[in-house]
Parts: C-alpha cells; structure tokens; sequence
C-alpha cells in the first residue's frame, strides 16, 4: 500500500480560496431555475409551503417548457392521486404540445378525496386542501416564472368539486376551471367534520342563483376583481353526484360572472352531447356547460382535456389573429336624456378567424364624457377612447358578436360615437 504525502495547509489555502471564487461566481442568479424539476417526467416536489392537510404535489414539466409558461392544476378523483391524474387524461401529452406545465395535487388523507366540505376549505386561506393547492401554485411560479394570468383548475368529481372551491376561494388566482362531474361550489358543506354531503350528492340542495353566488363571494369578503370562467360537464345518468347539481353549477357560476342563464349558443359538438355557452358565443364564454344524455358518473373520456384546453384558450400559438379589412362591423345606439346617455356597443365579426383579446377604438362626440361601463375597459373617458374586453369575452368567433355599453354625460350633443378600428382595423359601422 502506497501513502501519498500530505500537502501543507498553505499550499492548499489558495487553491481552495479559488475554488470557492470560481463556484460563487458561476452561482445562477435568482430568476435561474436552481429548483426545477426534470423535464418530461413526473416528479414529486416536497417543502413546497405552508401545507396544512399533508397534501403530495407532483409536477410534470415538458421538455419543450416556455419561457413563462401558463399552469394547469389537476385535480384527481375520490381514491385516485396525482400519478393516477397523470396516467389517466391526456394533460402532460398536452403539455408536450403547447409547453405549458401541469400540477398533480395528490390526497394523503384515506378516503383519497379533497375536502370540499369544512368552513376551513371554503374561505379563502382557511386552511385545508385549498391552501396546499396555492403553495404548490405559488412554488411553481417561482420556480418556472409562469404566468399568472394563465393559471387554471380542472379535475374530476372530487377534483371537479375542489375545482369549483379553488375558483371560489382564490378568484384572482385563476383564469378559468373545467369541473367535470362536479357540483356547486358550498353544495357540500358541512360542519358536523364528515367529508360527505348526501342532500347535495343526491341532488336535493337547489338555491337560487343569488343565492349560490352569494356562497361563492363570501369566500372572499371584498373581492370586486375579475372572476374566472367556468366549463361545467355532467352526465344525465349519474348516480353518484345527481345530474340536478349540473343546474344548479349553473346557476352560480352564470351568477357570479354577472350574465344571463339563457344560453347565448347551444349546439351538440358530439352525438348525445348538448353543449351550451351563457353571456358570449365562442370557445371562451363566461359559463360553459356540457351534458350528456345517458351518461353516468365516470364520464371523462379522452379528447375531453382537449376541449377544456380550448376553453382556457390554450391550443394556440403565437399572436392572436388580426381581423382584416371589412372583417368586423359594429352597431352603435344611443339612449339620451337631459345631460347623460347610455350606449350599447355590438361588434361582430364578419371574418373567417376568431378574433382574440380585442381592443375596439372610436371616437366620442364633442362633450361627451364616460361614467362607467361594461363588457369592457375604456381609456379615455373622452375623445379617442380604446374598450379592451373583459375576461370573459375576449374571444369573437366567426359571425358572433359581443355587446359591450358605457354610460356618459354629454353637453348637448348626444350622438352615437363613431370612426370604430378593432386592433387597429377600420370596421363598417351601422
């Protein structure tokens, strides 16, 4: 056996002192991905935050991940788990495709359900299932630099219940939800500490639309934000969460999004299936609901996510098609009195492409002044003023319209305003 002789401590000083040098200066800065999980495989992430019901968070991150890339939480059944939400839908192949990110909360707790059910549950950073959920969303923000103005919720029965609590509870989170089998957010509360809810699994609870509205903005006292969207599907032979809570997902999310419970559009996209959109017409309505006749429980098949991908908005690349000349037209009336107006605003689309994240441009009448409005942001208040759409509008397919309006004081002149460009294209006015 050989030994080799020992150096002396002041010769290998320096070169641990450059060593050191070398290491701190080649230390990524803080927005370089130190924690990001391997790419195009599932991974369990732990120490994610605060996580009050000892939730599992599991990550899938596509080789081909954007630069700030949107999230989409989802969420699996009563005795499934992440890995199981992972195996059985089509998310992460999705994310392969459009380079977005997918979060798998998994259930430790033995019935493997989220809770939908305590007061913890249902109010914003109560505690609970809810507040892991965020962590974990908030983890991945950090870590990826996403976007968060594209995060969003889907999952199934229980997931699809956890769906419309985590809209519920963090409003100014999320962008939009797809529940699939679910029922309304609050339906299954209790306070007796059980998970189960029969009136509401039974579909026997009904509340008015105010009524299921108010539940939902009481989670979060104050709040007067924007509001996510909500895709809703149920099949009309469940025999475990009744077909009623489809009605009644409806009424409160049409509710909270402040539009009509009369359907915009109704059509059948599938055989059997009778899809409906509530306050605008195209892939990105307020409320969107999809039932199908003789369907049970276990309803979620493939090719679904893809179409809850389409509702988020999620399928597409690149910037948003530009209408071109002669593409849109916009019809504009006016309601006049003494010194104030009201305005109602339709912009069609008369092209072949969707028109996406609109701004409508016109020009005000001399005197007149915008109070307030709806359907849209306007900037000015006077002169050239720009409407940029809501949330929930954001989207005109070919031939639909969106009905936008304002109110404004006038000195006289009361006319309706004119000389109309939608991103900077000249529509036909009429």
């Amino acid at each position: 056996m050989s030994i080799t002789p020992r150096r002396p401590l002041r010769s290998v000083l320096p070169a641990l002192l450059l060593l050191l040098a070398a290491v701190l200066f080649a230390a990524p800065t803080a927005s370089a991905r130190t924690e990001a999980v391997p790419t195009a495989t599932l991974t369990e992430v732990t120490d994610f935050g605060t996580n009050p019901s000892n939730l599992q968070m599991y990550l899938y991150v596509p080789d081909n991940v954007t630069a700030h890339p949107a999230v989409v939480v989802a969420v699996h059944y009563c005795t499934g788990s992440g890995p199981a939400m992972y195996n059985g839908t089509e998310w992460a192949r999705l994310a392969d495709t459009y380079g977005f990110v997918v979060l798998y909360p998994s259930v430790t707790r033995s019935s493997k359900c989220f809770d939908v059910s305590s007061p913890q549950a249902l109010k914003r950073g109560g505690g609970s299932d809810p507040v892991g959920i965020k962590s974990m969303i908030d983890w991945t923000v950090r870590t990826y630099s996403a976007d968060t103005s594209r995060i969003y919720a889907t999952g199934i029965s229980s997931g699809a219940m956890m769906t419309n609590v985590l809209l519920g509870d963090y409003p100014d989170l999320f962008a939009a939800g797809a529940a699939f089998s679910g029922v309304p957010f609050g339906c299954f509360a209790t306070t007796d500490g059980s998970e189960w809810n029969s009136a509401c699994s039974g579909g026997t609870i009904t509340h008015t639309p105010q009524e299921w509205g108010d539940l939902v903005r009481a989670a979060y006292p104050g709040y007067t934000g924007t509001r996510p969207r909500m895709q809703v599907w149920h099949g009309t032979e469940d025999d475990v969460l009744r077909y009623p809570n489809f009605g009644e997902e409806i009424k409160q999310w049409t509710n909270v999004l402040g539009v009509s419970q009369t359907p915009a559009a109704t059509d059948s996209p599938v055989s059997g299936w009778t899809r409906t959109r509530y306050g605008a017409t195209g892939d990105r309505a307020p409320v969107e609901a999809i039932s199908l006749q003789g369907v049970g429980h276990n309803l979620y098949a493939n090719g679904m996510a893809a179409r809850a991908l389409t509702f988020f908005g999620l399928d597409s690349s690149g910037p948003a098609p530009q209408p071109q000349p002669g593409a849109c037209k916009v019809t504009a009336t006016t309601n006049a009195w003494n010194t104030g107006l009201t305005a109602s605003l339709t912009i069609t689309n008369t092209g072949t492409t969707a028109i996406n994240n609109w701004q409508l441009a016109f020009t005000l009448p001399t005197g007149q002044t915008i109070t307030n409005g709806w359907g849209a942001t306007y900037t000015p208040s006077s002169g050239t003023v720009t409407a940029t759409n809501a949330t929930y509008n954001g989207t005109i397919a070919p031939n639909a319209s969106v009905s936008i309006g304002y109110q404004a004081t006038h000195g006289g002149n009361s006319a309706a305003p004119g000389g109309f460009t939608l991103n900077g294209t000249a529509c036909t006015a009429s």
